[in-house]
């Protein structure tokens, strides 16, 4: 049983990385035309190295996306590069934790280094669930990617100055926070063109912005206070953003009107949701949880699915009255702080499909697995890198 108990554990794991990889204008999808994206969905542990800046060796954006100061901004994460559906939890594993974004001023987003100094523009970090004792019961931001399929949005601070930028998005896990090298960093560089007639230009920290090797405490503990383990770069214009449940609706070319033509992956419906309700041929509008639905093509499921986290409360996402973890700097602008978000009525989700996978079944003819040919999988899907350290943990639980 304990074999079995840890295979397990390990494949969860094992599936539940991702990265940030789209980027929306506005509610227009610019997709990853100015992703600097990593070769893996694997998350960076060592918070010394100069990966904790953009990432392990990122593949070279198409190019810069262009934003004007005080629009919105919204990044999107998923477990795999080849999906973006919403039935598959953005961040899986119970990996609870704190999302991020921070600006560098360069001169040219296609060739900074990443070793400039950034300010957080926003934050999504923790905040108490009154009817939880566990801190993985609490509310946090990557659940809110979870329940926003992979999505977050901010604004860019009306009064930055023009000028090219490095846009950091981060989320942390801290499922496995304690020791040095537990949390578990997933980082994406965007290349952005700010223009405007602001002169704000904060004073940042140089990344890797962890100013401690190691997290406060595991999610899993009780918190009566809230966790975010990383130095806040510059109190400029941080602000905290919490619980958002309900994406903008899509504008421009990707809406359309109820009769049908919502463009593949724009959503469709959800509480609050006061746009396009209608798909594009061939493509129909499902519901992944109360708060988004989707144009996905016909038949990719059958019937609505149910909430992606496996943990969401009942009560759905906190008001903004929930207690936060920062508080906006005095030193920003006023007309920084985001909109308050609309508060849902209770919903009770279903519970989402567990994240470890099913045995195969040994039928005639077909292959048998053992258990040093499952930890040789699990090897080649993690990659070299990571694949003596799977090897240790399974020799080691055993």
């Amino acid at each position: 049983m304990k074999t079995v108990a840890t295979i397990a554990a390990l494949a969860a794991m094992a599936n539940a990385h991702a990265t940030f990889q789209q980027l929306w204008k506005n509610g227009k999808d610019l997709e990853s035309t100015c992703a600097r994206l990593p070769s893996t969905n694997s998350p960076i542990e060592d918070y010394t190295s100069k990966a904790l800046q953009c990432n392990v060796s990122p593949a070279a954006a198409k190019g810069k996306c262009a934003f004007a100061a005080g629009d919105t901004v919204t990044i999107e994460m998923h477990q795999q590069f080849t999906s973006r559906d919403c039935k598959t939890e953005a961040i899986g594993g119970a990996h609870w934790g704190p999302v991020l974004a921070y600006l560098s001023k360069v001169e040219d987003a296609a060739t900074a280094d990443g070793s400039s100094e950034f300010f957080k523009i926003y934050e999504n970090t923790w905040a108490k669930n009154p009817a939880a004792s566990q801190g993985d019961n609490d509310f946090w931001g990557t659940k809110d990617l979870n329940y926003n399929c992979g999505k977050l949005d901010f604004t860019i601070p009306k009064d930055l100055a023009a000028g090219d930028y490095l846009l950091r998005a981060e989320a942390i896990a801290l499922h496995a926070a304690g020791p040095a090298g537990g949390a578990q960093h997933y980082v994406t560089c965007y290349q952005l063109t700010v223009t405007g007639s602001g002169t704000l230009a904060p004073k940042g920290t140089p990344a890797p912005v962890v100013s401690s090797p190691a997290a406060p405490f595991p999610v899993s503990n009780s918190t009566s206070s809230a966790a975010l383990p990383i130095a806040t770069s510059s109190s400029a214009i941080a602000s905290t953003t919490l619980a958002t449940a309900v994406r903008p609706s899509p504008t421009g070319d990707a809406s359309g009107d109820a009769s049908g033509s919502v463009k593949e992956f724009y959503q469709c419906g959800g509480m609050n949701y006061k746009g396009a309700t209608g798909c594009a041929e061939g493509l129909e509008c499902k519901q992944w949880n109360p708060y988004y639905f989707q144009c996905v093509k016909s038949g990719s499921s059958n019937g609505s699915q149910p909430p992606p986290s496996n943990n969401a409360p009942s009560t759905g996402a906190p008001s903004n009255n929930a207690p936060s973890t920062g508080a906006p700097s005095n030193n920003g602008p006023s007309n920084n702080t985001p909109a308050p978000k609309p508060e849902p009525t209770n919903v009770t989700p279903e519970a989402a499909p567990s994240a470890a996978p099913s045995a195969p079944a040994a039928g005639a003819g077909e292959k048998k697995y053992t258990l040093e040919t499952f930890i040789a999988f699990l090897e080649e899907e993690a990659g070299a890198e990571k694949a003596a350290k799977i090897r240790r943990m399974i020799e080691a639980l055993l």
